[in-house]
């Protein structure tokens, strides 16, 4: 399988920022990678430079086997992107705007209407159609973008965290629809915060923190890389994360979750272990924490980022390490 993608020892500074330091990553034709990190990590301003938008500072990459700072022209002709927020005419209905589109990438006018009308039915689309963009939900806005990123059929699609702002059920239609494009052919670079969504989507994922790669291979594999199985507490309130991972300190090295707490767990002993610790310390007065749930469970991509990184894929910007070190990675 030959590879869409190829980026290696990508360096890109903002200031005194080092956006990109030393990224390299590649993306194997016909695939869907993930590009997981927290904001800042770094990911758009490597689609960025993937897109031939930026140009790196040092380091090498081609997309669809062009070179991005010497044949930028020839990489823009073989790709589509779908930015954060839709490039769409809100003044337009959905058809005109995907016509729009085609004129713009030098179809005729008959051949851009035929391929709106192609697009409309390919995103379930045609009740819109004759909707200015403006009046339509979040989720069918970003439909409609992702057909117009696809108006020339490009060989690799860059989707840079395309369901940002999306409720679940407009998420999980998009899902569907970049599965579809996936099928036909086309090679997706797709980045996302959204553990789940790299989860659901990815055929691999390379996970990177601040301008780094720190991991990369299937889920499953990633997920083998922290250990067969974790204790995980699930707390009402978040912010009692941080009283009862001291609580289960003396037990392993406990990461802090979006929804609670959790440890590599040796078998059922270590949740019966869990469990009386929790218990005394709440005879005792020491936590008032209110437990939803508690079990053991195989590890997710949150316990393989935060193990590997020290916070969770969901913080922001300038996010501060948690107070006790994360659990070593191995190979």
């Amino acid at each position: 399988m030959t590879a869409a993608v190829e980026a290696d020892g990508l360096v890109k500074t903002f200031g005194a920022k080092r956006a990109l330091d030393g990224l390299s990553l590649q993306a194997e034709s016909g695939t869907i990678v993930g590009l997981l990190g927290p904001n800042g990590a770094g990911k758009t301003t490597a689609i960025n430079v993937l897109t031939t938008v930026t140009r790196p500072d040092s380091g090498h990459a081609t997309v669809a086997g062009h070179d991005v700072a010497r044949q930028p022209a020839l990489v823009r002709a073989a790709i589509g992107v779908t930015g954060q927020f839709a490039a769409l005419d809100g003044g337009l209905t959905a058809r005109e705007n995907l016509v729009l589109f085609g004129r713009l990438m030098k179809l005729g006018r008959a051949e851009a209407r035929r391929r709106a009308d192609e697009l409309l039915e390919r995103f379930a689309l045609t009740e819109a159609a004759g909707q200015r963009t403006a009046t339509l939900s979040g989720g069918t806005k970003r439909r409609l973008d992702l057909a117009a990123s696809i108006t020339r059929e490009p060989s690799v699609l860059f989707l840079d965290e395309p369901t940002t702002g999306l409720d679940p059920r407009s998420r999980l239609a998009l899902w569907e629809a970049v599965r579809a494009l996936r099928m036909s052919g086309i090679t997706i670079l797709l980045t996302t915060q959204y553990l789940e969504e790299a989860d659901a989507l990815a055929d691999r994922v390379t996970i990177i923190d601040r301008g780094r790669v720190v991991a990369e291979g299937t889920s499953e594999e990633l997920k083998r890389r922290v250990g067969g199985t974790v204790c995980h507490v699930a707390l009402a309130d978040p912010a009692e994360a941080p009283a009862v991972a001291r609580t289960l300190a003396p037990l392993g090295v406990v990461s802090v979750l979006p929804d609670g707490v959790s440890l590599p767990a040796a078998g059922p002993e270590t949740l019966v272990a869990a469990v009386r610790a929790l218990d005394a310390a709440r005879t005792e007065g020491l936590l008032v924490a209110t437990i939803d749930d508690i079990g053991l469970r195989r590890p997710t991509l949150d316990d393989v980022f935060l193990a590997l990184t020290g916070h969770p894929a969901e913080a922001a910007d300038g996010v501060a390490p948690l107070d006790r070190p994360t659990a070593e990675v191995g190979s």
